[in-house]
């Protein structure tokens, strides 16, 4: 009699780092009569994301999107819907596991508001938070940018419009505490104020540390006056996001009008500025691959940042439903593998590494393969 092996040995193997991009870029479709489980519909981002375990690793993978519809990747989910044979084009390539909804989720605070409603858990040990949820600055479709959907959760009242610094303190200590949460992501709506938000982020990052101890990346724009990067370390921020999201001044007049008013060259003095009190790979930008820049102008660029000992934290672009954007086509899986092998490459030549990031979204990593493809480029 012939033995049937359990279906994970049937699977054939396929590197890490291409099947996870061709997720990323490709997105998933979804085989499970009780839903998609915990994910995220809509808000800041990641959006219109589910967070999945594959070979040891946590990525975000695109479920919601006009992209994952079509998508040749199908999940069909098994027992209680924390497993799932991944099947592409028909053939399992994958067995994949999900993170389970954290226990904080059941929290509520005491006048009523769940803790879901304040903190999200992103990937498997992130607590983040978009402080503002509205943003008064780019406020309307003819200066926003057109790949946010910051606006979408609150509308759907899965969030509320402002956090204050008890709320998240409190948040933070039980999401440790129950969930070994390692590291929190703070960002936030731009306000119409000089600071661009570093005033409510100091506040909340300090409340945070006093009440948890956990490390704090916080994400905003240049604020007019450099001053607030020493106030912001001051408050417990150990590491900074600023992030560009396109890389020429084109393709970010095209796609955020209103954030574009702030050119590259405010962004790199501010990044050299930051750099000095954060220190060397503690200060870092986001990067949406598949905008319309080119791979060589996004590497050329990301060989400034480099230099100025920022980390260029490049993800595939995802067209978010219910955005301008959202038939806008996602990067193909092929120009992701290059770019990032390219910048994996240059980021070993420079030893600046995710692993040393205290906290963010380099840190955490799964909106990208990068990290994983930078063992690959130090071994």
């Amino acid at each position: 009699m012939t033995r049937m092996l359990p279906i994970v040995e049937r699977i054939p193997r396929l590197p890490w780092p291409e099947l996870a991009s061709e997720l990323q870029a490709l997105g998933m479709r979804w085989v499970d009569p009780n839903g998609p489980g915990l994910s995220r519909h809509g808000g800041a981002g990641p959006s219109d994301h589910k967070a999945v375990t594959l070979g040891g690793e946590t990525v975000m993978v695109p479920i919601f999107t006009h992209t994952a519809r079509e998508s040749p990747f199908v999940a069909e989910v098994r027992g209680g819907g924390e497993t799932a044979t991944l099947f592409r084009a028909g053939v399992p390539v994958a067995e994949v596991g999900f993170p389970s909804t954290p226990r904080f989720y059941g929290l509520s605070t005491a006048d009523g508001i769940p803790y879901f409603k304040i903190a999200t858990l992103h990937a498997r040990d992130v607590l983040a938070t978009t402080v503002l949820q509205t943003c008064t600055r780019y406020g309307n479709r003819a200066t926003s940018c057109q790949f946010c959907a910051i606006g979408q959760s609150l509308a759907k009242r899965a969030t509320i419009a402002e956090k204050t610094p008890a709320m998240l303190a409190e948040v933070a200590k039980a999401a440790r505490e129950l969930d070994g949460v390692a590291h929190v992501v703070l960002t936030t709506g731009t306000p119409a104020t000089s600071d661009r938000g570093a005033s409510v982020l100091a506040a909340c990052a300090r409340a945070i540390r006093d009440a948890s101890g956990l490390p704090v990346q916080a994400q905003c724009e240049p604020p007019d006056d450099f001053g607030w990067f020493e106030r912001l370390a001051a408050s417990g921020v150990g590491s900074l996001g600023m992030h560009l999201e396109a890389v020429t001044e084109r393709v970010r007049r095209r796609i955020m009008p209103g954030k574009a008013e702030v050119p590259i060259s405010t962004y790199l003095e501010a990044f050299a500025a930051a750099v000095r009190v954060f220190g060397r790979g503690q200060v870092s930008t986001y990067i949406l691959a598949g905008l319309g820049d080119s791979e060589n102008e996004i590497l050329e660029f990301c060989t400034t940042l480099v230099g100025l000992g920022v980390y260029p934290f490049v993800v595939p672009f995802v067209p978010i439903a219910g955005t301008p954007l959202e038939r806008h086509p996602a990067p193909r899986p092929e120009f992701m593998h290059s770019v990032l092998g390219a910048l994996s490459a240059l980021l070993a030549q420079a030893e600046l590494r995710s692993t040393d990031i205290k906290a963010g979204c380099g840190r955490c990593g799964a909106c990208s393969t990068l990290r994983a493809r930078e063992g690959a480029a130090r071994a």
